[in-house]
């Protein structure tokens, strides 16, 4: 068997050597710039873009790229001169879709350029740092077309008198502007600027600075501003429709200077409609335009809240000084709460709830409130009127809110130990009287307190409220264990804690003897069941209830304090008595006395006892007779006592018991920072005392000085030898 070996033919393709030449170089430029040339005047169809390719490929390749590149140069601007004078001679209304369109061309002419030249882009312009095709024609075009002498200027006064037109209210071509200014952004920001934008920004300033004063002149406030926000929004319009959006900042800009930053103050103090005038008003439409415009200023929410402020500390001034509203504590602090809302809603609604607003209506209100001294005692009697009369047609939660709106007030006052000498006050009162409306609304009102001012500011308070529950069930206990006092006269006490309840001296009278009997059987249960105690009873406090027969069987129960039960039961064994007997008989101090009979013989519709002689006052010689002729259309009757004036010596004698309490927890307060810190400078002291202390007052610097002076002088701190400003705990 033979083994036959294949033999392979191979042909290779004819080869035709090229040989470089000027001549070479110059026909094959003269085929590219004829299609070029092709290409501008719209007759590419014919052009074959495989063998241009390939020539443009071989003279970057056999080193004639800088006669390819300057001839590319040299031959499309050629072409755009041309395309200017087309769009020079242009009339006016064609002149922008003249422009368009040889922009349009351009583009095109220079896309298929750029497939025919490639190589040349991918090579030769990086090696040589030359620029970029399609950056090229944007150039060329700028240089020859934009920039020229006869077009650049022709082009800006034609788009802004086109802007011009449609901000009057006539119809545009917008997609004709869109696309010119589509153009300019793709040339570049520069050329964009220079041609169009910086014009623009001209022009709308004096358009805006002449609409301003043409609106100022004729519209008020609201209008004004109403005006202001249209125009904003046709203006944010024009922008997203067909202008550079980078251009929206600064056209904004140029409107909110001219139409609001140099009119700002004229806006807020125009008369008749300016920011005070919406604040009374409560025009929420108004304050909220006004406070989105001028937060495009700088300064403009400032300049709000100063007027604000300022206003609400001069209306505030007038309400807190004005006499006639200080004689009714309740519509005193009523206002306050009603202008509190009033301003809260204002913030809430038509600044944003702007937490800087709310800080300034928050100063203003704690300025002016505190500039009246009664201020914590009229704050705690509309607590007292509230809790004591109820809120009539209300929910809970109604009360909820009125107690939160008066915690609102509360946070506002400087001295808070104040509120609360007189706040403890009030509600004994109504807890021994029994007149308060709800135990969860005193319970909630001191949960409220402890929150803002902690635990020892309620310690008192809620010491009171567990008294008032323990002396319940100790009477339960009492008549559980007597069954005989079921029948006859009852009794009903209250035992105070020491030293937690507001302080009372000690007054006493004689009790009619089933009263006294009663007392005597408690004060033995009692002290059975806590040894080591002591009761003193406080007569001054208490109150009774009384049946009573007038006339001809006219009865009545009467409601009565304890000194007019006295007073009443002695005449159930005589027809007429003296002011003197009833003195003898029950030791009631003369003061109370007289207001107590004053209470029972002049007061009308109360009258259960007559006087002779008849005056306004009670006088020793007075003698005291039973009403028989008493009536009432009720048949409960309370009789309350006549109230006793505020006198200066009682007066001085709060604020002594208030200086008193400070020194000591002024003392506290030092003490307790001097054992953390050991030693420390004075005024630093001085600081953390005051923060410390300013949940319940405002601690006055000098008392401070005059506190630590005294704390020196007991051996608890001493100055530093070193450094006398320095203070040093003595352990």
């Amino acid at each position: 068997m033979s083994n036959k070996r294949k033999s392979v033919l191979q042909i290779e393709p004819y080869k035709r050597r090229i040989i470089p030449d000027q001549e070479y170089s110059d026909k094959t430029w003269k085929i590219l710039e004829h299609a070029i040339h092709q290409i501008y005047n719209h007759n590419a169809i014919g052009l074959n873009f495989e063998e241009l390719y390939r020539n443009a490929y071989n003279m970057v390749l056999y080193k004639f790229g800088q006669k390819l590149y300057s001839g590319l140069v040299s031959t499309v601007t050629s072409h755009l001169k041309e395309m200017a004078i087309s769009v020079e001679i242009a009339e006016e209304g064609s002149f922008l879709e003249e422009l368009i369109r040889k922009w349009n061309d351009h583009s095109k002419s220079l896309q298929m350029i750029r497939d025919i030249m490639r190589y040349m882009e991918m090579t030769y312009i990086p090696s040589n740092k030359k620029m970029p095709i399609y950056e090229l024609g944007l150039k060329l075009w700028t240089e020859n077309v934009i920039y020229s002498n006869q077009i650049r200027t022709r082009l800006s006064n034609t788009l802004l008198k086109l802007l011009s037109r449609e901000r009057a209210g006539e119809e545009v071509n917008s997609e004709l502007i869109k696309n010119i200014t589509k153009m300019l952004m793709d040339l570049g920001h520069s050329v964009y600027g220079q041609v169009f934008e910086t014009p623009l920004l001209q022009a709308s300033s004096e358009f805006y600075r002449a609409e301003s004063q043409k609106l100022i002149e004729r519209c008020n406030c609201g209008d004004y501003l109403k005006n202001v926000e249209r125009l904003i929004n046709e203006e944010t319009d024009r922008v997203n429709h067909y202008l550079d959006h980078e251009s929206k900042r600064e056209i904004t800009n140029v409107l909110v200077k001219e139409m609001i930053e140099n009119h700002m103050l004229r806006l807020i103090h125009m008369e008749n409609s300016g920011l005070v005038n919406m604040l009374c008003d409560d025009k929420y439409e108004g304050l909220s335009r006004m406070y989105n415009l001028f937060g495009r200023v700088t300064d403009g929410h400032l300049k709000i809240r100063e007027v604000m402020s300022s206003h609400i500390r001069e209306s505030g001034k007038e309400l807190v000084t004005d006499l006639e509203r200080l004689k009714d504590p309740v519509e005193f602090v009523q206002r306050l709460l009603d202008e509190r809302d009033k301003y809260g809603k204002i913030v809430n609604l038509a600044f944003n709830n702007d937490k800087l607003f709310q800080i300034a209506l928050n100063s203003s209100f704690k300025l002016f409130i505190n500039l009246n001294p009664c201020s914590p005692e009229y704050i705690s009697l509309f607590v007292d009127d509230k809790l004591r009369n109820g809120l009539k047609g209300v929910s809970e939660d109604d009360v909820e809110i009125t107690l939160d709106k008066v915690m609102t007030l509360f946070q506002y006052l400087q001295e808070k130990d104040m509120f609360e000498k007189y706040y403890k006050q009030h509600l004994a009162k109504r807890l021994l009287s029994g007149k308060t409306v709800s135990d969860d609304a005193e319970k909630s009102l001191i949960v409220k307190l402890k929150t803002e001012c902690g635990y020892q500011f309620t310690s008192s308070l809620e010491v009171m409220l567990r008294d008032m529950k323990t002396s319940l069930d100790t009477m339960q206990g009492l008549y559980a264990s007597h069954s005989e006092l079921v029948d006859g006269p009852t009794l009903n006490v209250m035992v105070q804690t020491t030293g937690f309840w507001p302080t009372q001296s000690s007054v006493t009278c004689n009790l009619p003897a089933e009263i006294s009997a009663l007392c005597e059987k408690f004060r033995s249960y009692y002290l059975g069941n806590h040894t080591g105690r002591r009761l003193s009873w406080l007569t001054n406090m208490g109150m009774a209830e009384l049946k009573a027969t007038f006339g001809e069987g006219q009865r009545h129960e009467l409601i009565v304090s304890t000194f007019q039960m006295c007073v009443l039961m002695l005449f159930n064994n005589a027809d007429m008595l003296t002011y003197r007997e009833i003195e003898l008989a029950t030791e009631i101090p003369t003061l109370d006395l007289k207001r107590c009979l004053q209470s029972l013989a002049l007061v009308k519709g109360r009258n259960v006892l007559r006087k002779e002689p008849m005056s306004k006052d009670v006088n020793e010689n007075d003698e005291f007779f039973v009403n028989d002729n008493f009536s009432s259309k009720s048949y409960m009757v309370k009789i309350g006592t006549v109230a006793q004036k505020k006198s200066e010596p009682e007066t001085l004698e709060t604020w002594q018991r208030v200086e008193l309490d400070r020194k000591l927890q002024i003392d506290a307060s030092i003490v307790r920072i001097m054992k953390s810190r050991k030693k420390i400078y004075h005024h630093n002291l001085i600081a953390e005392v005051t923060k410390q202390l300013q949940s319940r007052f405002l601690a006055n610097p000098t008392d401070v000085k005059k506190r630590i002076e005294s704390l020196i002088e007991r051996d608890i701190l001493e100055r530093d030898d070193s450094d006398r400003e320095q203070y040093r705990y003595v352990a």
